[in-house]
């Protein structure tokens, strides 16, 4: 089979298709011929070493994987060969065959696309968990969501408004701003690029502190980090909850003070180790989101497909910031 190999640190630039055996299902697993892998940001940080999982190389990269049961291993019942599945890797996805532990296999409806199946299980359950299990989001609060246009922004915004929500999206340019309008925004803010002086960093923090009214944000989204932080904390409500996503800005230093004189908190949201720890948990959002995919609720957003052989072009583009939405890569 072909992978797509990261061989030593580095860039996207580094990856390199390669012929490695087929892989063979140990007990409890299945072989999925992979159709489509989407890309996310931990697969820029994975290659170059900036991941806190680092897998021994040669590996791929690729997390998120959607395809076809192609073998299955000693022990594995309710699965049979031909099976449409996604899954979660944690890597291993842009190769054209990958083992995968039955108990992180779901069926993937009929209907619905492999590159929209690839597109659905990090952004969303990464998106489900913190705004229900670490933000308490409510029927009738307010939501900020930083990087509204990116796969977890977007997804923060569907579910934010199907969870009843008034939802504001905040992003980089106006073309970001009609996605996340068209993801059903209530309102959106256009923020200027980082990095941002102390005068810059107040004119943010009052541009938020207007759109979001005297009350300010219940809950706050934040998979940008860097230099938004901060302004987007000063906006917070009384007893807010500011959900720590990612940093793709940059990791920031808050100042505490602010979280004594708003009596809020600030929660990090690490939905994989939340999958591993609560299993059954998890399990009851992924079926939720299912059913939310259904009505039409949600519905993954992919803005741009790659040819397996230009799946490091992805991993570029994601790097850059400049998705809009879910980039996938055609392996099958």
């Amino acid at each position: 089979m072909r992978a797509l190999l990261s061989r030593a640190p580095g860039g996207p630039e580094t990856l390199e298709l390669a012929e490695l055996p087929d892989p063979v299902a140990a007990r409890g697993q299945v072989i999925v011929a992979v159709n489509a892998c989407s890309i996310n940001y931990p697969d820029v940080l994975i290659i170059e070493d900036r991941y806190q999982f680092k897998p021994q190389r040669p590996f791929a990269p690729g997390s998120e994987i959607a395809g076809v049961i192609d073998s299955i291993g000693e022990g594995v019942e309710g699965w049979a060969v031909g099976d449409r599945v996604i899954a979660m890797t944690g890597h291993g996805g842009l190769s054209e065959k990958v083992a995968v532990d039955a108990g992180r296999l779901y069926r993937l409806p009929e209907g619905r696309s492999f590159e929209d199946g690839a597109a659905l299980l990090l952004t969303y359950g990464t998106t489900i968990h913190a705004l229900l299990d670490r933000g308490h989001l409510k029927a009738g609060q307010t939501l900020l969501v930083l990087g509204a246009a990116g796969g977890v922004g977007l997804a923060a915004v569907e579910l934010g408004k199907a969870f009843g929500a008034r939802v504001i999206a905040a992003v980089s340019s106006q073309e970001k701003a009609t996605a996340a309008a068209q993801a059903g925004a209530d309102e959106t803010l256009v923020y200027e690029r980082a990095p941002f002086d102390k005068a810059q960093s107040k004119a943010l923090a009052d541009q938020f502190k207007a759109l979001l009214g005297p009350n300010g944000a219940d809950v706050i989204y934040d998979p940008v980090g860097g230099d938004y932080a901060e302004p987007a904390l000063r906006a917070i409500g009384w007893e807010g909850r500011y959900l720590v996503v990612g940093f793709p800005a940059g990791i920031p230093k808050l100042p505490l003070n602010l979280t004594l004189l708003k009596s809020c908190d600030v929660c990090g949201v690490f939905w994989g180790a939340f999958a591993a720890r609560d299993p059954q948990a998890n399990a009851a959002h992924v079926a939720r989101l299912f059913e939310l995919w259904a009505n039409g609720a949600i519905a993954p957003r992919v803005t741009r497909t790659f040819a397996f052989e230009d799946g490091g072009q992805a991993i570029a583009a994601m790097a850059a910031r400049e998705a809009i939405g879910k980039l996938v890569v055609r392996v099958g």
